[in-house]
């Protein structure tokens, strides 16, 4: 099964991105995704169940330590033909 995972972190700065968002990002841009997709105001990653479902464990438990108030996410399952 592939799953794609969106998710924000809390509080916003427009001026600097905060720690929690920085290790959020840290967290996605390490795992072993297919895809990773990182913005100003939302961030997306696809790959295996396995690998996404460790990865969103590592960025709630490292973003909320990191001084994250809000942790949004989606996760969806990817059809064959979705990438």
């Amino acid at each position: 099964m592939r799953l794609r995972v969106e998710f924000t972190t809390e509080p916003f700065d427009l001026d600097e991105a905060p720690a929690h968002a920085v290790v959020a990002r840290e967290v996605i841009q390490g795992a072993d995704l297919d895809a990773v997709d990182v913005g100003p105001f939302g961030n997306t990653a696809d790959g295996g169940a396995e690998a996404v479902l460790s990865a969103v464990d590592a960025l709630l438990r490292r973003s909320l330590a990191a001084g994250a108030t809000r942790v949004s996410l989606q996760v969806n399952v990817l059809g064959e033909g979705d990438r």
